[in-house]
């Protein structure tokens, strides 16, 4: 019996229509191709656009409309009139959230043909999986603006950290060192942030006890930002609170080809929600509608979506056809120093994809 994946797209803003385009056709090239599964997509226009005729980035009742879907296949959000923090906390941040999205999962992988910008790396020395907090901590949106407009204004921005939304993501990255057999090594700033990151290293240690076969290290952020550029090799998996792998992941994205191939997945393990996959790189919206956005990143996190779903064996030849396009080099956004389109690009995905199934 065929499973249907029901699958939420909300393209978003900018070029998010055009990458999240080229991911559903790979998607449904290798649906087609199987024959075991297929994906049924339902389209929403939620995004910055809607939020300018509405008034709101998606319809009141849109959390309910998403709950009867198994995953959300997100494009980017953010165009210019619309505040960052509105396009981000008014869609994003309210899908992570209603739907306890707390594992963020962003790759960090020199494919083969990738560009990277550090000198004397090997491809094999960049392999890293963040695991980031993604419920709470610094993005928890707790705070106050006192006396706003007077010389006495202040801003109060919390962070909070729980032991129970602590210890469930760090021993989600504690499984996964283990079932991977790699290192695992926690990022916190306990040296300068003397409760939120000492709690969360007291809790890394006792999590630790229970997985005494895991080989782990610690780093502040600080640190460990220097040693992503100068010593990639010593992270493999990586776990680390909400801000900090916001900013490191984007690191690792100049470190291992740049925006155009960084994938994120936001997961509720336990699938009582559906789970979030999307390309990382934003809008773009100065080269919208031109073409030349690297629908790569989509393919990408669509494979994170396959994987996600147990299609392993496709997850992996999604990522492999990438590793094909970036080596053979006749495909390539300009970003990547090639000529062709969005479209062309993920033609080239669909053809080897279809070479899959002969």
């Amino acid at each position: 019996m065929k499973t249907i994946h029901k699958i939420a797209v909300i393209a978003g803003d900018g070029i998010g229509p055009e990458v999240i385009a080229e991911g559903v056709r790979a998607l449904e090239q290798a649906a087609s191709a199987d024959g075991s599964f297929a994906f049924e997509f339902t389209y929403f226009p939620w995004g910055c656009e809607y939020y300018l005729k509405n008034g709101r980035m998606m319809a009141e009742d849109g959390i309910s409309q998403l709950k009867a879907f198994d995953a959300i296949y997100l494009g980017a959000v953010g165009a210019p009139g619309v505040p960052d923090h509105i396009s981000l906390w008014d869609l994003l941040l309210i899908i992570r959230k209603q739907f306890d999205q707390y594992v963020n999962l962003r790759p960090v992988r020199l494919l083969k043909g990738a560009p990277c910008p550090l000198k004397d790396v090997a491809r094999e020395d960049i392999d890293m999986l963040f695991v980031r907090e993604n419920s709470e901590g610094e993005y928890a949106g707790s705070g106050s603006w006192l006396y706003p407009g007077t010389p006495r204004e202040v801003v109060i921005q919390n962070g909070v950290f729980s032991r129970f939304g602590c210890e469930r993501i760090i021993r989600y990255a504690y499984e996964l060192a283990r079932a991977q057999k790699k290192t695992l090594t926690s990022i916190s700033k306990g040296n300068a942030l003397n409760y939120s990151m000492v709690f969360w290293d007291q809790i890394f240690e006792e999590v630790g006890k229970e997985y005494p076969d895991v080989e782990t290290h610690s780093y502040l952020v600080d640190a460990a930002s220097m040693f992503m550029v100068k010593d990639p090799k010593r992270f493999q998996i990586v776990v680390t609170s909400n801000l900090f792998g916001d900013i490191l992941t984007d690191l690792g994205a100049a470190i291992s080809g740049g925006m155009g191939l960084a994938a994120g997945a936001n997961l509720n393990p336990e699938r009582n929600f559906p789970s979030m996959f999307e390309p990382i790189h934003g809008s773009a919206p100065d080269i919208a509608g031109q073409g030349k956005a690297n629908p790569l990143a989509a393919v990408w996190s669509a494979s994170q979506m396959l994987d996600f779903f147990g299609h392993g064996v496709w997850a992996r030849r999604f990522i492999d056809i990438i590793e094909e396009i970036l080596v053979e080099k006749q495909y390539l956004t300009p970003d990547l120093g090639g000529s062709a389109s969005t479209s062309q690009v993920g033609d080239e995905v669909v053809r080897k994809l279809k070479a899959y199934s002969k």
